[in-house]
C-alpha cells in the first residue's frame, strides 16, 4: 500500500468533501485536544497524528453505512469514533435531511464531551448513556464500532439488536482472520472486508445476513 502524507489537507483531499465539512472537522479536532487535557478520550501518543489515527481512520467507512434515512447505531461511542465522524460525513452530504447517529456509551463523562462536540460541529446525534447490554431493542440499519472488542463479543453484544436488514461496519485490525472463526456456525452470516486506508494490517469488516 502506497504511503500518502496524512495531515490535515492531505486527508482533506482524500476524503474529497467539502471545505465546510473539513471546517466541521477541525472543528472536531480542537475539542478533542481541548477535552483530552482532562479526560482520556484517545491515547496520547496517537494525538500528533490524529488525521491519519483517527479522522481518516473513522471516515473512511461513510461510504459502507448506507443514505440520509439509514439509522446507524455506534456502539461504545467514547471519543466518537466513529459515530460522530459520520455524523459529520452524513451531514455534509444531505444537511439537515441525514438521520441522527446513535451514539451508545456508559461513560457520563465521554457523553458529555460527545453532547458539546455535536453542538459544536452543528450535526445531530443521539446518545445513549448506558452498557450496550441494557439497550432495549432499537433495530438499526447500520451498527458500527471500532477498536471496541472482538467480532464475537460485539456479535454478542448487540444480539437484541440483530434483524435481517442489519449490516454491521466494524474497523478490525490485523487479527481479523482469526476473529472470524467466530462465524463457522453460522454460515447465513456473509461477510465482506476492505483493505483499510490508514494501515496495511487494518479491515473494514462489513457483515449482513443476519436472522430476525
Amino acid at each position: 500500500m502506497d504511503q500518502r502524507p496524512f495531515d490535515a489537507e492531505s486527508v482533506y483531499q482524500q476524503l474529497d468533501v467539502s471545505r465546510e465539512t473539513f471546517e466541521r472537522l477541525e472543528e472536531y479536532v480542537a475539542i478533542l485536544n481541548k477535552w483530552q487535557k482532562s479526560i482520556n478520550l484517545v491515547s496520547n501518543n496517537t494525538l500528533p497524528e490524529v488525521w491519519q489515527r483517527h479522522i481518516l481512520d473513522s471516515a473512511q467507512i461513510f461510504p459502507f453505512t448506507g443514505d440520509a434515512d439509514t439509522q446507524i447505531m455506534d456502539i461504545g461511542s467514547g471519543a466518537g469514533l466513529p459515530g460522530l465522524i459520520l455524523a459529520i460525513m452524513r451531514h455534509g452530504q444531505w444537511g439537515d435531511q441525514a438521520a441522527p447517529v446513535t451514539m451508545v456509551e456508559s461513560d457520563e463523562r465521554k457523553c458529555a464531551f460527545l453532547g458539546v462536540a455535536a453542538q459544536k460541529t452543528g450535526v445531530k446525534i443521539k446518545i445513549k448513556n448506558t452498557r450496550l447490554e441494557s439497550l432495549p431493542p432499537l433495530y438499526p440499519n447500520v451498527i458500527t464500532a471500532r477498536a471496541l472488542a472482538t467480532v464475537e463479543t460485539l456479535l454478542d453484544w448487540t444480539k437484541p439488536q440483530h434483524h435481517s436488514g442489519l449490516k454491521c461496519v466494524f474497523l478490525k485490525g490485523a487479527n481479523v482472520e482469526e476473529e472470524l472463526t467466530c462465524l463457522q456456525e453460522t454460515p447465513n452470516i456473509k461477510i465482506d472486508k476492505k483493505q483499510s486506508l490508514t494501515s496495511s494490517d487494518g479491515v473494514i469488516l462489513c457483515l449482513s445476513g443476519f436472522a430476525d
